[in-house]
């Protein structure tokens, strides 16, 4: 069986991100689908993971393969959270995503809905937003007229204030395929319809591929952790995959079979990623990635991505935050320890291409060392 250690994997894994070389050549949806998805509930994080990996494209080009291209869409992904998927693997997604077993509904039983007002949910939204882009609002209305009153009932507890039922169902819509997200209408959030495509036959397995080819070596409960399902699930999708078992820092793990490349070099440089970047809240086990102080630092009782992070020959080795004033952005880098003047160098690097993906113009302050400090 072969070994592999964490600088192996950690090496492989930076490449295949596009974090070792970047990925010069290659388009946003491209970029995307090698992250397998890049998350966007903070849509500036969202644009900051996909510039920083594409010498040359700013925000601005990551905005027109979402709005204009259409190369992009935004969609609740894994976890059930905000992602920019790419378009053409949106059926992939939505085979995957709706294979996902219901999860427990802990709420009292007067705020659920049944399994067939779920189902009269997404039809409603599906049917309602063919052709339309709507505002949470108006899509509301409409949900409600084409179900029932019911559906309207203000019982979900949201934000100081509370939402209709029917709203406990916009994640499974999505990944069902009934709805992506639409372009803004001045502040206001939109819906429209999903591109039209039906779900792909092997979808579950597709994602599998995907994941293990840009974070494996990975076990299933990995798997489960990343896109949000139960183990069950996630072991029976890899028993639909090829496999290859593979002994990852003395544990088993799997990786696409015949998929046991590492680069020749153990991980070298330095990277700033933004809230959420898919490579931290993909990288298990956590306390190779986050190693002695990192954790303490960076990860929010266990979570990753909480923290824009600053990545030191593959290992988390700080923190940084930004401060945007008009076109200026005040970058300040938080270290773990001291960094050399080849890293400084490099870090000034990763500041002006930040400034360049985010259309400003970057200053950076290095903290202090912050070693045993905590969040």
């Amino acid at each position: 069986m072969i070994e592999l250690s964490w600088p192996q994997v950690s090496a492989r894994r930076l490449e295949r991100a596009g974090l070792a070389a970047g990925m010069e050549g290659t388009s946003p949806d491209a970029v995307v689908a090698a992250m397998c998805g890049a998350h966007a509930q903070v849509m500036s994080a969202a644009e900051a993971s996909i510039g920083l990996r594409l010498p040359g494209v700013t925000r601005a080009h990551v905005r027109a393969a979402l709005w204009e291209e259409r190369s992009l869409v935004k969609t609740h992904g894994p976890r059930g959270t905000v992602h920019l998927l790419p378009a053409r693997d949106l059926p992939m997604w939505v085979s995957a995503m709706s294979s996902l077993p219901p999860a427990h509904n802990a709420a009292p039983p007067y705020l659920r809905m049944t399994a067939e007002q779920t189902d009269q949910v997404v039809a409603a939204i599906r049917t309602v937003l063919t052709g339309a882009e709507m505002t949470i609002d108006e899509l509301s209305e409409a949900v409600v007229a084409a179900t029932g009153p019911w559906a309207g009932d203000l019982v979900m507890p949201a934000f100081q204030t509370m939402w209709p039922r029917w709203r406990q169902a916009m994640a499974l819509a999505a990944h069902r395929g009934a709805f992506v997200f639409g372009p803004a209408r001045g502040r206001k959030v939109t819906y429209t319809a999903a591109p039209c495509a039906p779900p792909a036959a092997d979808g579950l397995a597709q994602l599998v591929r995907a994941y293990l080819t840009a974070y494996g070596p990975a076990t299933p409960q990995q798997f489960a952790l990343w896109a949000g399902g139960p183990a069950r699930w996630a072991r029976e999708a890899f028993g639909g995959v090829e496999l290859e078992e593979v002994l990852f820092e003395g544990e088993r793990a799997w990786v696409l079979a015949g998929d046991t490349a590492v680069p020749d070099d153990p991980p070298r440089g330095v990277r700033l990623l933004p809230y959420f970047d898919a490579y931290v809240v993909a990288g298990r086990p956590r306390e190779f990635l986050y190693p002695g102080a990192a954790a303490a630092r960076a990860l929010a009782g266990g979570q990753a991505g909480n923290f824009p992070v600053l990545l030191v020959d593959g290992d988390v080795g700080g923190v940084w935050h930004q401060r945007r004033s008009g076109n200026k952005i005040d970058v300040t880098v938080e270290p773990l320890r001291d960094l050399t003047a080849a890293q400084l160098r490099e870090l000034d690097e990763q500041v002006e291409r930040m400034g360049e993906v985010m259309e400003g113009r970057p200053r950076l302050t290095i903290g202090p060392v912050t070693v045993g400090a905590h969040a």
